[in-house]
């Protein structure tokens, strides 16, 4: 990330290398001291154009700490191909730095090749056995790995590039809550001034902003009005809640000692902003200090630095702003790595979002997200995962509305160059859908639907005339339904939704039955000869039992019907046997015995043939009555159809008026 280590003197302090002592070429003490003041784009070039006339017979040695060097800068500068093969170089050239194969992983993470990282850190791991550092490198190339193959989180990552310049574009804040102006920092040749920094070798940065037009697109970003840009570097900021008060970093070049970071503030008048002025967190004169946030009660204000007392490299603290004692609080070791913690964005007082080489992640920086427990001693990190990270530095977050805004990243840029993407988080599409039907699978016009979840909705649709019906559904909800109609009995039916990340379409259907005619049981089965219940008749009577829960006032007759086989006398005994089974097995399962008769048919009731029967038995036409006569008339293998459709059995309702308690 080129404009983090622009607008970024901590890498001043804690990169500047000793140098080896003897006699060196002139050009390579250049070089060093270019180096040492962090101007790593213009000692790079040095470097290379050193290292490439070395002889790698007599000067192996040489070579071997040039191209060290030569990697430590193209590091620096994030054009991290390059600094991979310059770190194989030294290598290759036994360049004695124990650090050698972590910053090798380093680079070969940054820049997506997660295998060749994972053996590089497993080289370090092999001189410093259990190092964090390393470990966490390794945890996060493997769940790269698995993100390549699949594991994603659903955010939608695009370039926002109305905002993006041919240089570096990143961290955009919101002004306000309007979400109508956003303000980010920039080094495009629109910046202030001429100079080219040796650090980065593009422009110091400026402040930017945009606004949108009547139609709430985007406009053409333009400068920061008033007196905020200078030669300076600025950038890295963040707005007091009235919008009023901007907060930046500002890094200062000083030709007698180390550039310095620091935070300044600037009041707006209308449009315009007054000159920064430097705002005092320590005397401490010699730590960095950058990427101010406010918390969104503007009470605290956050950011990073490598003051003494943190955890390693530079950790996120926080001030008090509305009190004298401005003491600087470390957030801890849940947040605060060994590695470099920075760009720290509040959602709310429990909900912090920063940025972090030293938690696992998928590259460079990464996005993380943690969140403070009940009691605010601790706080849950989590990787925001891919596409809102990726193998390069990704940075620099804010939200508009609900889970979308923007974020910073260097990805997919060639040259190591930040520039602000949009992000946005699909809401997840639930629903349920289905048809409410008769027994003879004809829609019920009218019926009227009702869902209940247990996270306190309720919702009522009335079937079209097709029966068709739908509900807009939330994840992970437990849902009781209910359909009814006049003339018909109603019907319960019970589902959960999942927690899916993803669309999820449900579909249930609802047969309802008629008050006012019998109503075929499906799927009642006897043993030959006998009244005898088989096992396989429970799911059907099982469906009986709720039909009943769910109407308790009525009370029904079984009834149940043979074929013309055999005497009327003995197929009348037999079907009272038969349907007294099913009020006995009705009984059992806790049906009030007074909410049950029964009734042996024997033959005498034969089958009308209604539509459904029709489309299952083309050869019977609607209406048909499969009396004796008829079924006699007809060929062998379908009299044995006729005969089953006429095996049956029936309930039907004789009152709706039942009284329960």
């Amino acid at each position: 990330m080129r404009s983090f280590i622009r607008i970024n003197a901590f890498l001043f302090i804690s990169v500047i290398f000793l140098l080896a002592g003897g006699c060196k070429p002139s050009k390579l003490s250049v070089a060093d001291d270019m180096m040492a003041k962090g101007e790593y784009f213009e000692a790079a070039k040095n470097y290379r154009g050193i290292y490439n006339r070395l002889n790698p017979s007599t000067e192996r040695s040489l070579k071997g700490e040039v191209a060290y060097k030569m990697a430590t800068c193209y590091r620096r500068i994030n054009q991290n191909s390059k600094a991979a093969t310059a770190y194989r170089n030294a290598a290759r050239y036994s360049y004695p730095d124990s650090m050698l194969y972590y910053y090798l992983g380093r680079s070969l993470q940054a820049e997506g090749n997660y295998s060749r990282a994972i053996e590089a850190y497993d080289s370090f791991l092999n001189i410093f056995p259990g190092n964090r550092l390393a470990t966490e490198g390794i945890r996060g190339c493997r769940k790269a790995i698995e993100a390549k193959n699949g594991k994603r989180t659903r955010y939608v990552v695009k370039e926002a590039r109305i905002f993006n310049s041919r240089r570096a574009d990143f961290s955009p804040i919101y002004l306000d809550r309007s979400l109508n102006t956003l303000y980010f920092t920039s080094s495009t040749e629109k910046a202030t001034g001429k100079k080219i920094s040796e650090i980065t070798g593009t422009k110091n940065s400026d402040i930017f902003f945009s606004t949108k037009d009547e139609k709430g697109v985007w406009k053409r970003p333009e400068p920061a009005k008033g007196e905020l840009n200078t030669e300076a570097d600025e950038g890295i900021i963040c707005f007091s809640p009235d919008g009023q008060t901007m907060y930046l970093t500002v890094a200062k070049e000083n030709p007698s000692a180390d550039s310095s970071v620091e935070i300044y503030t600037s009041r707006r008048s209308d449009a315009s902003w007054s000159a920064p002025q430097r705002f005092e967190i320590s005397s401490d004169s010699i730590s960095a200090f950058g990427h101010p946030a406010i918390s969104p009660d503007g009470r605290y204000l956050y950011f990073s630095s490598d003051m003494k007392g943190g955890y390693g490299g530079k950790d996120i603290w926080r001030i008090r702003l509305d009190s004298h004692r401005n003491i600087p609080e470390n957030l801890g070791s849940s947040i605060n790595t060994a590695g470099d913690e920075m760009f720290p964005f509040l959602r709310n007082d429990t909900t912090l979002y920063f940025s972090s080489d030293g938690h696992p992640g998928f590259g460079a920086l990464d996005i993380f997200r943690a969140d403070l427990n009940s009691t605010r001693d601790h706080w849950s990190v989590e990787n925001m995962g891919i596409p809102m990270n990726s193998s390069g530095d990704d940075f620099g977050i804010t939200f508009g509305n609900g889970e979308e805004g923007f974020i910073s990243s260097n990805r997919n840029d060639a040259h190591g160059y930040d520039h602000i993407y949009s992000f946005v988080l699909p809401q997840i599409k639930v629903s349920i859908s289905g048809m409410v039907l008769d027994r003879d699978e004809e829609p019920v016009k009218g019926a009227v639907i009702r869902i209940v979840g247990d996270d306190g909705s309720n919702q009522k649709a009335v079937a079209k005339d097709d029966g068709s019906f739908s509900f807009k559904l939330d994840r992970g909800v437990n849902y009781v339904m209910k359909a009814g109609a006049p003339g018909y009995l109603n019907q319960k039916q019970e589902f959960a939704s999942g927690m899916e990340e993803e669309d999820a379409e449900y579909e249930v259907d609802f047969i309802l039955a008629a008050v006012n005619k019998p109503q075929v049981i499906e799927n009642i089965f006897y043993d030959f000869d006998k009244a005898t219940l088989r096992p396989e008749s429970k799911t059907a009577l099982d469906e009986v039992v709720a039909m009943m829960n769910d109407n308790p006032n009525v009370t029904i007759e079984m009834g149940a019907h043979t074929d013309r086989k055999g005497s009327d006398e003995y197929n009348v005994r037999l079907s009272d046997r038969r349907a007294k089974s099913v009020v006995d097995y009705l009984i059992a399962a806790g049906i009030q015995q007074d909410r049950l008769s029964w009734k042996g048919y024997g033959e005498s009731v034969p089958k009308t043939i209604t539509v459904r029967l029709s489309r299952e038995f083309p050869q019977f036409p609607i209406g048909t009555v499969l009396d004796e006569t008829f079924v006699n008339s007809l060929e062998p293998e379908q009299q044995e159809i006729a005969d089953q459709i006429n095996r049956r059995t029936e309930f039907r309702v004789t009152s709706i008026t039942y009284e329960y308690y």
